[in-house]
């Protein structure tokens, strides 16, 4: 069964090579190859450059809350002090040193990662061809370069991760004796959160962009090179694939799938006439249980890595995403009460937040008041002032947030922006509220009731109670 289960996996990852060995591989203009190619380079670049500079951020974090730790152990054990916090320093610079020098020592990345195997191995299939365009040749050494490179750096942070969560179990056992375990929270929190953060960047390799899709698609569409694939890619070396794979030859010898029920139907009837309900039985048992582990390391973080997160500890998934990734865009719209069928003008404003975790919001925005004309008979559109907004949203239960802002809201028409600058011809609000989120596919919109307790004192008064809705862009 597990040689039958073995090959169907390794079928459906490569895929069938049926076709005709003389048929061309799907060729890729100069112009996609330059843009593919590109790509690679730029993106592997920024990637390698981020895994240097955070990995050197947490070990100058981790060296400075040694150093704080160590100050509070001398005042009570110098001896334990000085032996356990030896060579501190010329530690941390050694792991510097090797992270410089990633490079130069052409470090081999020993965690498999499926994009990066399949970038490496389109990038050998290409040679071939580029070698008749000088151009492409350079921009083809470029990316395979940056990908080397990428692997030396990953695997050196790895090595750095896994020396980092020795050093934290070693000084964790140590402090304990002496009462200081609640000092080892700081180096416990960096040391999740760069785990957490190799992750994401781990995780951005399978966000490929549009053109890097489409190359890899169209490298995909040829039996030459998924032929290529199977023989040279990572995973082909690890399972080392017979010359004659695909063919009826070399499933020779494999259970069939009707051979293995066969076998267990056997099984079953030779146990007696309860056999059938206590396979059944056993089944279920395994299934609860195997859910009940999924459900476990799901709320642990979801992978093997999360499961070293700190006793008491609530991450901030959000420390690791990028300042753009937790910039979050939208779009809001508040309409003026109107005895009519139309309202007489509408705000409508852009919005950009910034989440500090996944539990508050902290924002700026921008508005303009359109103004829709008098009435059914008399629909026009105007501009009828403009607004800026702050605003701050936390979490209160479930999809309802606590909200709040501060409004500044010209209120008329102008010609030149030079009558904007007056401003005391500008109307201020405070606002406080709820909001309501919801799904509508695969987007978070919402519904707010704002009140502005600065309205009273206004002139003219202006509403108390605002109602808007909102949109995620």
């Amino acid at each position: 069964m597990r040689p039958l289960l073995l090959a169907c996996t390794i079928l459906l990852y490569l895929g069938a090579s049926g076709q005709t060995a003389t048929e061309q591989p799907a060729s890729l203009s100069p112009n996609t190859a330059s843009k593919f190619l590109n790509g690679i380079s730029s993106k592997f670049s920024k990637l390698q450059g981020d895994i240097s500079r955070k990995t050197e951020q947490m070990l100058d974090r981790m060296e400075k809350q040694e150093a704080k730790l160590c100050r509070k152990l001398q005042r009570k054990d110098s001896v334990a002090a000085k032996k356990l916090f030896a060579s501190n320093a010329a530690k941390y610079q050694q792991l510097r040193n090797k992270l410089y020098a990633a490079d130069s020592n052409n470090t081999k990345l020993k965690e498999y990662l499926p994009h990066f195997d399949t970038l490496k191995t389109s990038l050998a299939f290409l040679e071939k061809g580029a070698a008749n365009s000088p151009q492409l040749n350079k921009e083809l050494t470029a990316a395979k370069a940056q990908l080397q490179q990428f692997g030396n750096r990953m695997q050196v942070a790895n090595e750095i991760k896994r020396q980092m969560r020795e050093r934290k179990q070693q000084l964790n056992e140590q402090l304990q004796k002496f009462g200081m375990g609640k000092g080892m929270l700081a180096i416990n929190k960096e040391v999740y959160y760069f785990q957490q953060q190799l992750n994401e960047y781990k995780s951005l390799l399978n966000d490929p962009k549009k053109m890097e899709q489409k190359a890899i698609a169209a490298l995909r569409g040829s039996s030459l090179f998924k032929d290529f694939m199977k023989r040279n890619s990572l995973l082909a070396q690890l399972f080392k694939l017979p010359d004659n794979y695909g063919s009826p030859e070399s499933l020779a010898g494999l259970q069939t799938v009707a051979s293995v029920q066969q076998m267990l139907d056997q099984r079953i009837a030779a146990g007696g006439p309860n056999a059938q309900q206590m396979v059944q039985q056993n089944l279920q048992q395994a299934r609860n249980q195997l859910k009940a582990l999924k459900d476990k390391v799901n709320k642990l973080g979801g992978g093997s890595s999360s499961m070293d997160m700190p006793t008491g500890f609530s991450p901030n998934k959000m420390k690791t995403k990028t300042f753009l990734q937790r910039i979050e865009w939208g779009l809001n719209i508040q309409t003026q009460k109107t005895r009519g069928i139309l309202p007489t003008t509408s705000d409508i404003a852009m919005t950009a937040g910034y989440r500090l975790s996944e539990k508050s919001t902290v924002g700026l925005g921008w508005s303009a008041k359109v103004g829709w004309g008098s009435g059914i008979k008399d629909i026009h559109l105007s501009s009828q002032g403009v607004g800026l907004r702050s605003y701050v949203d936390i979490k209160l239960k479930g999809s309802f947030w606590i909200s709040g802002g501060y409004e500044m809201n010209y209120q008329n028409a102008f010609v030149k922006y030079q009558e904007l600058y007056n401003i005391d011809s500008w109307l201020r609000s405070g606002l406080i509220g709820l909001t309501k989120k919801y799904k509508i596919g695969k987007k978070t919109n919402n519904m707010q009731v704002l009140w502005d307790f600065l309205s009273y004192s206004q002139t003219p008064r202006t509403e108390a109670i605002k109602f808007r809705i909102g949109y995620t862009l």
